[in-house]
């Protein structure tokens, strides 16, 4: 069967219905031969860092008699706990412990994704590795004087596949549940963005904040719920408290902010866009010393990375914890004070529309012919060199916003991008 069959039947047989990115980007990349041998691969980034620092002994972590090694992790991979969102969907490796009255807890932060199911002997974990991709862990919830941080890609039955655009990733995923928390695979939408319809989003997610006109699936916990919610579309929405469903007494935060569950259908989707990028261009270098078929996924993942798709906010966002401080506290600023990660809350998730993860390790680990096309591309779309259309929701003003932001923010900008005039298109080099 061809990519492009595949994709098609995947497209008929699947319910709902899962949207490509581009032209193949549902099938699964041989992540696991050469040049790319995930499974032997050495792998980078915060949580084989902080291995190795356990191993040398330049860290010990606190064993907390509730939560195990969930604080200590979470500081020592500088993860804030504002990030905390609390999923009762049955949906991780600790399904048979997860409940509506006991949903696991998910942190996260630019790089590294934590999992938390209370009573759970096993914390997860998962980073992402500048060349891999996703790489995941666990942590033996017992206390020990030599705590192991050990690989477990036991959990690429599930985060490696179409919902994962091929590669090892990360998942947020939308599903209508029973009153016990299994997910109804025929309600759900296996792979959400921040270019999904809202009211397709957060089924099996406890949410905490205000959007007026809400129309997610949040805090449904069984059929009943959700048939309320039909005849009233503000039931169980816009809460300031999660109380009802179960004592947050147990957790490190009360909240599960909304504002964070947008940053996180974000960033997810685009740290797999990234190592689905690197993957296929190492493949294709390899085999034919050039990465010229990569046009379109490349263009795609340029409108990704600058928000075209974003449908507009159903209304004004407002969370309940301190995530949208912090997050944007860690911003890159320039010399007007603009940053990628100002949030705009108002009709958009950002006021500038280029992803903050420009600035990842991820992003800077592509292979040199990649991330210089990319960088190209992307030049000309934000000096208005190109004229495709295929960016034309980007209005003028704010594309030159993201340039400026860039020039003064990014660093290993090709030297062309540093001497352009905002508002002058320049010819790139040949």
């Amino acid at each position: 069967m061809t990519a492009r069959s595949l994709i098609a039947a995947l497209a008929v047989s699947a319910a709902p219905v899962l949207q490509a990115d581009f032209p193949g980007s549902l099938h699964t990349v041989d992540y696991d031969s050469p040049p790319i041998s995930y499974s032997d691969a050495d792998i980078g980034g915060p949580i084989a860092e902080l291995q190795t620092r356990l191993a040398r002994g330049g860290i010990q972590l606190e064993h907390h008699p509730r939560y195990g090694y969930l604080p200590a992790v979470l500081e020592a991979l500088n993860v804030p706990v504002s990030s905390q969102l609390l999923v009762f969907s049955k949906t991780s490796t600790h399904r048979q412990m997860i409940y509506t009255n006991v949903p696991r807890a998910i942190y996260f932060n630019d790089d590294v994704y934590v999992g938390w199911t209370p009573g759970a002997n096993l914390l997860e974990l998962s980073s992402v590795d500048p060349r891999n991709g996703a790489v995941f862990h666990g942590l033996d919830q017992v206390k020990s004087d030599h705590p192991l941080l050990l690989r477990n890609d036991k959990c690429l039955e599930c985060h490696v596949g179409s919902k994962t655009m091929g590669v090892p990733g990360q998942l947020v995923r939308s599903f209508y549940n029973a009153a016990n928390g299994w997910p109804n695979d025929g309600s759900g939408y296996p792979r959400i963005s921040h270019n999904a319809a809202y009211e397709d989003r957060w089924g099996g997610w406890y949410i905490t904040g205000s959007m007026p006109n809400n129309p997610t699936r949040a805090n449904l916990i069984n059929p009943a719920e959700i048939a309320r919610r039909k005849a009233d579309p503000g039931h169980r929405q816009n809460l300031a408290a999660l109380d009802d469903f179960f004592d947050p007494d147990g957790y490190l935060s009360p909240h599960s902010d909304m504002v964070a569950m947008l940053v996180l259908e974000h960033q997810t989707h685009v740290h797999n866009f990234i190592t689905r990028l690197n993957s296929a261009a190492r493949l294709l270098q390899a085999q034919y010393g050039h990465i010229r078929y990569m046009e379109s996924p490349i263009d795609h993942f340029i409108r990704h990375l600058l928000f075209v798709d974003e449908p507009p906010l159903p209304g004004p966002v407002t969370g309940t914890s301190k995530f949208a401080r912090e997050f944007q506290e860690r911003g890159r600023k320039d010399s007007r004070g603009r940053s990628l990660r100002e949030l705009d809350l108002k009709t958009r998730l950002f006021k500038y529309p280029c992803s903050f993860l420009i600035h990842s390790d991820a992003f800077d680990g592509m292979i040199e012919p990649l991330k210089k096309r990319v960088y190209e591309r992307l030049f000309e779309v934000l000096t208005g060199k190109d004229a495709s259309g295929k960016f034309d929701e980007v209005p003028p003003g704010r594309r030159r916003d993201v340039l400026e932001i860039l020039q003064a923010t990014k660093q290993g900008l090709p030297d062309y991008w540093k001497n352009d005039v905002p508002g002058t298109p320049k010819s790139l080099p040949n």
